[in-house]
């Protein structure tokens, strides 16, 4: 790897932020948000309508996977998160695509440099050992780099417990039928077990899950055929504080699955086949902290290795590796002015015919202000260096400004942010339609909103977003190419978080995307989600969620997938001083009938039950 060096240099002398800035960081009844600028910001101080999924919020999820619980937030609609539990996702935020949206774990890049959009697969995560997930939506790539073009999904794992020990062992059983196929057969199994502790100054942290699920066709079938998936996962955590200025963290993660999948007869017609894929992830890191009186330096980096085989009439076999670094100063001049300054190295690799690589050197800096008057600012700029598209330069603004009252904020808001998206190396030398001569895509993305909340209980915003892609690459003709004019997305967002009464709590959003010069594919016009909590006591919850989506475009040949309404219910009860938790959920209870993807199953009624203990 070219840039191993660096990281190996730099890793003794890097870190992670920890800054005491009054007026803007964390403070302990507050709610904060880190992704859109890398520091600890209050809410009211973001030029953002950040998403921020809580620990409780998915503690009062068991028994989703990731792509499910972030299918509920606003602007965003992950296909295939309600099929077959091999299915490819596709991940669409205000009208875009897999590459436009970025995801982060514990701050770095992850992506596949095989698959198609150079994305990043959800099915790889286990929900039960995620902390936190934030994200924000529009141009992000100043911080973040190229892909970071309609959002970024930034997910943190568990920290290791304070304890000496401790263990969680998670276990849930249930159904995995179609709405026509209601025999309650038990076909998903899902198990999950941690270990952590802090020994003085020494961390430690190791996970283990296994996934099982069977009963459902990946195809829609008049026969009894069914598509078992399986998965296990291992994830490994060791960190030292040699001081309280320097500590060093190394991780690593392993996953294979294994997914029962169908595809095409000899006259291409989607039919059930013994058809298979296969996928294994293996990634290994590091990142470390040296504080410094008014600031620190960062070092994060990253091996990534992917193989992926499709067992088929038409086998296809698939390796990549990447290699990510990411090294930033932060600096504090004041508590009122907060700078990074910092460099992005990537290097991808893919094996198609012959092995492909591209790699980008990118510097970059972000600046943030927040005045005692409540005008702030975050402000950005980055030089991508492509070693096949050169140099292309960025840009984000984003102003805000907050009245703030004895019992809230009203928030004004905006951005004018820039991205840049080179095209990946399937689209430039894969088996399918590959183009070695396609232009980079360049997005403007403008967004202007308002944000109140009222003490801890009411807070809503809404904001309008205008999007204009250029050169975006489009299927046409079996081939890749650029699309010659201009595509313009635009829509609104509208979010409500709410505590009307003691121990009720609502959530709901609403999302309008429109294209302006096409239909949008697979993206719904309107979209909606309403979720009301109820605490019956301190050791028992329940919720009952509400999701419309709108009826969506697929092709020509399948004009119009229609609207549909999915209900769900959940409830936990804690036991034993908090030892153990049962949690249950019944979903698609009216057990609606609908098609995600045209051709594939979704899943009907379903039941599971399931529960955590803590020793």
């Amino acid at each position: 790897m070219t840039y191993k060096p660096y990281a190996l240099i730099a890793l003794f002398l890097c870190a992670q932020t920890q800054i005491n800035a009054q007026n803007v960081l964390e403070e302990s009844l507050e709610e904060v948000v880190v992704t859109d600028s890398r520091f600890k910001l209050k809410r009211e101080n973001s030029g953002k309508t950040v998403i921020k999924i809580s620990q409780q919020e998915i503690e009062n999820n068991q028994g989703r996977t990731i792509s499910e619980l972030i299918n509920t937030k606003s602007g965003i609609e992950i296909n295939g998160s309600r099929s077959n539990a091999g299915q490819n996702l596709g991940v669409y935020v205000r009208g875009g695509r897999n590459r436009q949206v970025l995801v982060l774990i514990d701050g770095i890049q992850v992506n596949d440099p095989s698959q198609i959009s150079g994305g990043y697969d959800f099915r790889l995560l286990n929900l039960n050992q995620i902390e936190s997930i934030e994200i924000i939506k529009g141009a992000s790539s100043t911080l973040y780099g190229s892909g970071a073009a309609t959002a970024v999904i930034n997910i943190s794992t568990k920290a290791a417990n304070a304890k000496k020990i401790s263990a969680v062992y998670s276990s849930s059983v249930g159904t995995n039928q179609t709405e026509s196929d209601q025999n309650y057969n038990i076909a998903d199994f899902n198990n999950s077990v941690a270990f952590s502790g802090t020994l003085n100054k020494f961390t430690y942290r190791a996970a283990f899950n296994n996934q099982f699920s069977d009963g459902l066709s990946a195809a829609i079938s008049d026969i009894n055929e069914k598509d078992a998936f399986s998965k296990y996962g291992i994830d490994v955590n060791l960190g030292y504080k040699f001081s309280p200025a320097f500590s060093l963290n190394f991780y690593g993660s392993h996953t294979d699955s294994k997914s029962e999948i169908d595809g095409f007869d000899v006259n291409f017609n989607f039919v059930d086949t013994s058809d298979e894929f296969n996928s294994l992830q293996s990634r290994v890191g590091v990142s470390s902290q040296f504080k410094y009186n008014k600031g620190s330096l960062n070092l994060n980096a990253a091996y990534s290795e992917y193989d992926r085989e499709f067992v088929s009439t038409y086998p296809s076999l698939y390796k990549s590796k990447n290699f990510v670094f990411d090294m930033y100063n932060k600096y504090v001049f004041d508590n009122s002015f907060y700078t990074i300054v910092g460099l992005n190295v990537i290097e991808n690799n893919a094996t198609f015919t012959n092995d492909e690589t591209f790699h980008v050197t990118d510097p970059y800096a972000n600046f943030v202000y927040v005045s005692d008057v409540g005008f702030n600012m975050n402000a950005g700029v980055r030089l991508n260096n492509h070693n096949a598209y050169g140099s292309h330069f960025i840009y984000n603004l984003n102003p805000s400004f907050t009245l703030k009252s004895s019992n809230g904020y009203t928030k004004l808001f905006g951005s004018y942010s820039t991205s840049f998206i080179t095209p990946s190396l399937s689209h430039l030398y894969g088996d399918f339609g590959a183009n070695p001569n396609l232009e980079p895509e360049e997005n403007l993305t403008i967004e202007a909103g308002v944000e109140f909340k009222l003490n801890d209980n009411f807070r809503i915003s809404g904001l309008f977003f205008n999007r204009e892609e250029k050169n975006t690459v489009l299927w046409i003709d079996g081939g890749y190419l650029n699309a010659a004019d201009l595509l313009r997305a635009k829509g609104v967002e509208v979010e409500l978080n709410a505590t009307p009464i003691e121990k009720l709590s609502i959530e709901a959003n609403y999302t309008f995307v429109e294209y302006k010069e096409s239909l949008a594919r697979r993206i719904p016009k309107h979209k909606a989600n309403v979720q009301f909590g109820y605490e019956i006591s301190k050791s028992t919850f329940t919720s009952l969620s509400y999701q419309y989506t709108h009826e969506r475009f697929e092709n020509s040949f399948v004009p119009l997938l229609e609207s549909f309404s999915v209900l769900n219910f959940y409830v936990s009860h804690t036991a034993l001083k908090n030892k153990i938790k049962f949690f249950g959920g019944l979903d698609n209870i009216l057990n609606e009938a609908y098609q995600d993807i045209p051709g594939y199953a979704t899943k009907g009624r379903n039941v599971r039950l399931g529960f955590n203990l803590t020793l």
